[in-house]
This record gives structure tokens, sequence and C-alpha cells, in this order.
């Protein structure tokens, strides 16, 4: 069996989630030997494709007529694809009704989660839907002293600081403006917010929200991987007041690092993180600042191992596994 990963414009998405996606997807299949190209020219058995552009839609179009199985990945959802971009309502005319074109010529739709799953069901499009978290390694993310340095090096960091840290793109949907609002209520700690988009992409309302930001509040854009690790060891939390994510690829990156999380209570940590348990949730900015009071004068040990055993039923190697019976599954539905 070889796979065909496909990953249209993948120098421009390489920092996104969909970029990380890639990487996952090549240790996953890799761990369980199974044969992979990321060149639509070679052959192949089957095709998983994890983007939505024209090429892709081609590419799509080309194995239908050749019969080849076709797997879409669902990273996107029509609810999470609001309050996104600029101009997100107008974009939105051409990305729902070309996402759901995908979704409806699959064979078979993989997405993270059992909440993405659902909305994806919901579209009614007749496709079988499966869920694969998109794994993690937690080697990636262990104990690095130098990491950690360059960390405090880069911003000047002492050791008596309280960090709180959150990733993701300037979007209103990331939570960017609650962000703010519970850095203002706590001038004395030092909230970070790593994540870099094109100013042309960005809404009116977060370019505003960013100048006026309170000033414990750093934005540093687009930095180096190693630096990002190292505020994970560092930092008393991930703040991630995210409305909506099909997983949230970076609170997984917070578990492995044994950095607590403290997320928005939404229905896609509904089933596999619990509040008090493996991480801390709220509903709004009273409650984000109850629980980063709590999480940052308490013991977040029991937390921090809960989190670690999420980490290890997500590892690549299982994902690898889920992967390679799903591949299986569909080309014994297809005679293959």
């Amino acid at each position: 069996m070889k796979v065909l990963l496909y990953f249209e414009k993948e120098e421009k998405i390489k920092t996104s989630g969909i970029g990380r996606a890639l990487r996952h997807q090549i240790s996953a299949l890799t761990s369980t030997g199974i044969e992979y190209t990321l060149n639509p020219k070679d052959d192949f058995d089957i095709a998983h494709i994890n983007t939505y552009f024209p090429a892709s839609k081609r590419l799509v179009k080309r194995l239908k007529r050749k019969h080849i199985p076709v797997i879409v990945h669902g990273h996107s959802t029509k609810e999470d694809f609001r309050y996104s971009f600029k101009a997100w309502r107008l974009m939105a005319l051409w990305f729902n009704p070309n996402l759901m074109w995908f979704y409806s010529h699959a064979d078979l739709i993989i997405t993270p989660t059992e909440y993405s799953k659902k909305l994806i069901d919901s579209y009614h499009k007749g496709v079988e839907c499966i869920h694969i978290s998109n794994g993690i390694d937690p080697n990636e993310y262990a104990y690095d002293e130098e990491k950690i340095k360059a960390f405090k090096n880069h911003f000047n960091i002492k050791d008596d600081d309280v960090v709180v840290m959150g990733v993701g793109f300037p979007f209103n949907r990331k939570g960017l403006k609650d962000f703010f609002a519970v850095a203002k209520e706590r001038p004395n700690i030092k909230f970070i917010w790593f994540g870099y988009l094109q100013p042309i992409l960005v809404t009116h309302d977060i370019k505003k929200a960013i100048k006026h930001r309170p000033n414990n509040v750093i934005m540093p854009g687009y930095i180096d991987n190693s630096i990002i690790k190292g505020a994970y060891r560092f930092a008393k939390c991930l703040f991630f007041p995210s409305h909506e994510e099909t997983e949230g690829i970076v609170v997984l990156e917070a578990l492995a690092s044994s950095c607590p999380v403290l997320i928005r209570d939404i229905g896609v940590y509904a089933d596999w993180l619990e509040d008090g348990r493996d991480c801390y949730k709220a509903k709004d900015n009273k409650e984000f600042l109850e629980k980063l009071d709590y999480l940052i004068n308490n013991d977040n040990s029991k937390i921090i191992e809960n989190g670690l055993k999420l980490v290890n039923e997500r590892t690549l190697d299982k994902v690898g596994l889920e992967l390679k019976a799903a591949y299986e599954s569909l080309l014994t539905k297809r005679g293959k």
C-alpha cells in the first residue's frame, strides 16, 4: 500500500496547524511502515487530500476518473472559518461551497475529533466520516534547558516573572480580545501571544485591539519554534480562549510540555478534556480570571500528570495505526 499525502501550497501553510499536520502524517505513516509520497505524479493506491485549493480540486477530479480512493481530511469546518480572516463573510461565499464540494466527493473523511465529526456529519454529504487525532510527538516537547534559556533571553524574562502564553493566528475566533481583557486585569503578569498573520488578512477590529493592547502583552509575531517550546516549559499556563476549534493542536503541545492549559469551555473539548482533571475551563472573562488566579497560586502537578496521559493516547505511532486501519478498510471496501 502506497499513500499520497497531498498538501497544496505547502510552503505557505507550513506555519499553520495544517502545516504541522503534514509533518505529523509523515511521522505517523513512517512509524507504521506505510509507504507514502508527496508527489501526485507518482503511483499510489490511495490519496489523502489535506487542502481545498484549486489544484487540490483538479487532483480529486483526476483521481475520481482513475477510480483511486480519495480521503479528504476534515481540518476545516464552516464553523471554524467564521470570525477568522478579514472579509471572512465575503470569503465564505466561496469557501463554504468549496469545502462542501470536497466533502461530497470524498470516499472517506478523516477529522481530528468527535466534535468536528458531528459538525461534518451535520452537513449531510452522505460520506462516512471518522475521527483520528492529528497526534503529537511527546519527545519534541521534552524538557530542554537550552530552549528555556533561549526563550528567557529573547524576552528578557527573569526567573521570578510570571508568564502566561497564548498561541495562534491573530483571529477574533482565537479569543485574542479576551486574552487582552484578562491581561489588563492582571498587570503584574507578562502575557505573550505567539502568532503571525499577514496584515492584509487581519480584521480591522483585531488591528485596533492589537494597537491598544495592555502594556503587559507582548506580541512577537512569527518566531523560532524552539523559543515557543521554551515558553511552554517556562510559562505558568497556556491561556487559549478560542471560540471554535477542530482539535486545538496547541493544547496538545502545552499538555506535552507539562504546561497547564486554561481554555474556553467549548464543544471540541467536551469528550476528552475535563475541567479540574487535566485542564482548566471557563465560560467568560470573569471565570478566566478566577481560574488563572487559582492555577498560578496552587499545585498543578495532578493536572499536569493527567494531561500527559491524554498526550500518550495521541502519540504519532498510535495515530499511524489508526490511519493504517482506515486506509486498509477503504481499500477493502473498494475491492483493491
